[in-house]
């Protein structure tokens, strides 16, 4: 048996004893143990918390298009927010009204919005559709490591043979849950075992172990038990952490995920040097009874909502109480959107692009992208158009913020991913200014019968332009290349294709575009 093969299948997790608040936490790292013994040191004291929404958070239903508020409605009457219930967050858009702590924190500047967040061909699988947003993949693409688990082994090489050191005492990354995620999980091998009972936890904190014999096997052993002494020794830490925080800023009761966010805030002012968080919440799996009838304004939605604005909002309040808010920014995802359509349950179906929340002192707090156009006459099968791919937010994390070199991005992230304005000057970098309000796509003739003409601009660079149904899927990629700066036109044939809505989309640095262009009979 492969060693990978035997830690996958043999030593699935790390879990210590539920010692802070009710909640058992995992540690997690990566690197491959026949590299060179190196300890990478980061050259920032930031930390990423990502919150899990599970189940497919209804995108539509919790940042509302107001400038389309007459096509959003007559898509889902049963369920639309009244318009005058809508928190405004700009002229064009606003927030379920459920979400007067997220509403705030974006008033106080501490909130962003990114619209329309997907990817090509998106998967409608809970299972499979999670798997991508964890591992970074392509919707075709089955990758076996995480986007922070590559991140962790880029960081921290050579993970866990010689850790903890000096250079990081502490957890790599600390997920709060009893769940363990592809997130976390490195390019060759998973960095953990299950720790059951009180008498192995302490006979790993103890060194206390029963000989290994001398086989293959016996070395297989000898290193999963390295991997368990690294990793329970953080039990410690990660309690003397906790024990140096005794007071904390309010958080509402009862809510699991403002319980989870409460010891993540607990454990950063304690000191730990722990990188990455992740919390989880769920289930947004709305495909009947989404909203009470009588009140679309409130029902399972709208405490879904409530409990995550809340919590976050008491979570950042707390930051700033602890005065660690300047280190910390956290980034919402859900594995999918739901359909543009309600259906007849008073609920909605699996979909495709959803928004994404940026959270801190540090994010730049705007909305970043248009309203998702919505059809006159949206069909069932109608799904968002995505906007932004959400590995560009995720590699704008990580160079903008956790501070990886642009250089090892490719590394980590696998492809070359548009940069985007999140976070500002308290980051490593400022990405470079939006530029979406200028026009930079136009189709000239449309609808049209057969054919018709992409006029694109590009600031030069790396150009992508990319043609999908409003199922998602990806249909053509007529350019993805790097480009001098200047105007271009792409005379598109469509084919085959059926009559109905098709997207163009551009993406060329941090500008993105998206137009709808109409073929007829």
């Amino acid at each position: 048996m492969k060693r990978r093969d035997f830690l996958q299948s043999t030593v699935p997790a790390v879990v210590l004893p539920a010692f802070i608040g009710g909640f058992s936490i995992k540690a997690f790292g990566e690197g491959s143990p026949l590299a060179a013994l190196l300890a990478g040191s980061p050259i920032s004291d930031h930390v990423l918390v990502i919150v899990q929404l599970s189940g497919g958070n209804d995108g539509l239903n919790t940042v509302i298009p107001i400038d389309n508020y007459s096509n959003y409605f007559n898509a889902r009457s049963n369920i639309a927010i009244p318009q005058n219930n809508i928190l405004t967050l700009t002229a064009k858009t606003g927030l379920n009204p459920a979400m007067t702590g997220m509403k705030a924190l974006y008033d106080d500047g501490k909130l962003g919005v990114i619209q329309a967040v997907g990817y090509p061909t998106p998967n409608f699988s809970h299972f499979r559709a999670t798997d991508i947003w964890m591992s970074a993949s392509d919707s075709t693409q089955v990758l076996a490591s995480g986007w922070q688990g590559r991140y962790l082994n880029y960081e921290y090489p050579n993970f866990p043979v010689g850790y903890p050191n000096s250079t990081m005492p502490d957890p790599l990354g600390i997920q709060i849950g009893s769940t363990t995620s592809l997130v976390f999980q490195g390019p060759s091998l998973s960095m953990g075992m299950s720790i059951s009972n009180p008498t192995s936890f302490y006979n790993l904190l103890n060194g206390v172990e029963d000989p290994a014999p001398n086989t293959n096997a016996g070395k297989e052993l000898k290193y999963v038990r390295l991997v368990a002494k690294q990793t329970s020794a953080y039990a410690t830490v990660v309690k003397a952490a906790a024990a140096n925080v005794p007071q904390q800023a309010p958080y509402p009761t009862p809510n699991s995920l403002a319980d989870q966010l409460k010891i993540v805030a607990r454990l950063i002012k304690g000191g730990l040097k722990t990188r990455i968080y992740m919390v989880s919440y769920g289930s947004f799996d709305t495909h009947s009874l989404q909203t009470n009838a009588n009140d679309t304004t409130t029902g399972t939605h709208a405490n879904l909502l409530k409990n995550v604005s809340d919590a976050i909002k008491a979570f950042q309040d707390d930051l700033k109480f602890l005065g660690v808010e300047e280190r910390v920014v956290g980034m919402t995802f859900s594995e999918f959107g739901r359909r543009i359509k309600s259906n007849s349950s008073t609920g909605t179906d699996h979909g495709a692009a959803a928004p994404v929340f940026l959270f801190g002192k540090n994010v730049q707090p705007a909305v970043l992208g248009n309203n998702p156009d919505i059809p006159v006459s949206a069909t069932v099968n109608d799904n968002i158009p995505m906007q932004y791919d959400f590995r560009s937010i995720y590699a704008t994390l990580l160079e903008n913020w956790l501070c990886v070199k642009n250089a090892d991005l490719q590394q980590i992230m696998l492809k070359n991913f548009q940069s985007l304005p999140l976070v500002n000057v308290a980051g490593c970098k400022l990405a470079d200014p939006n530029l979406s309000g200028n026009s930079y796509l136009e189709i000239w003739g449309t609808p049209f019968v057969q054919s018709t003409t992409i006029v694109y601009k590009t600031d030069g660079g790396h150009t992508l332009l990319q043609i999908f149904d409003t199922m998602g899927r990806l249909l053509k990629t007529p350019v993805d290349a790097d480009l001098v700066a200047g105007s271009y036109n792409y005379s598109y044939d469509s084919g085959p294709l059926p009559a109905g809505v098709y997207y163009v989309r551009l993406q060329n640095g941090s500008t993105q575009q998206v137009k709808a262009m109409v073929k007829v009979k």
